[in-house]
């Protein structure tokens, strides 16, 4: 393996995300219906209650949790709070199906140099937060260096720059 100093683990991509639940069938049905996720099958060897669904080039994988009842309670939608964001085409789309759905959510702008940023924020029936964005018109600039990107373009080979070279020149009098 060739060393990369930006990236000294190798890493790709984002794989999964596990989430504790109460119900399996539930949170499934939810990740589905109102995320597109697909169920997907799990190795046998895995001997507790939990699922599988992927959609969107990762994969959400679901745990009951042994103590449902000591999961955290549902609490106002707060956007500073833990979440998992999405970036979506049409927010318009989203808002509408949120609305048929009757799924309470929280919608919040974000503006960077002329740029808005349409963000709706909800829970998952665990309370776990989601929000949903067009975050891609968002310019990703790295703070040191480097060449504006939008999020879907970005690689992070593309935005590690290579190091200095520093070379010391001795000079010999004679």
């Amino acid at each position: 393996m060739k060393e990369n100093a930006g990236n000294p683990l190798h890493l790709t991509s984002l794989n999964h995300v596990s989430l504790l639940c109460r119900s399996v069938d539930e949170s499934m049905n939810f990740y589905h219906k109102v995320l597109g996720f697909i169920p997907i099958r799990r190795p046998e060897s895995l001997n507790f209650e939990g699922a599988w669904l992927f959609g969107h080039g990762i994969g959400i994988h679901l745990l009951r949790s042994p103590e449902p009842e000591k999961l955290p309670k549902k609490t106002a939608i707060n956007p500073k709070d833990n979440h998992i964001s999405f970036q979506c085409e049409s927010m318009g789309a989203v808002e509408k199906k949120l609305e048929d759905m009757e799924i309470e959510y929280v919608r919040s702008l974000v503006e960077e140099g002329g740029i808005q940023v349409d963000q709706l924020f909800f829970h998952d029936p665990d309370g776990f937060m989601i929000e949903i964005c067009n975050c891609d018109s968002l310019p990703v600039v790295p703070l040191v260096g480097g060449m504006a990107r939008s999020c879907s373009r970005v690689k992070l080979h593309q935005m590690v720059q290579p190091q200095p070279q520093t070379h010391v020149h001795q000079v010999v009098h004679p």
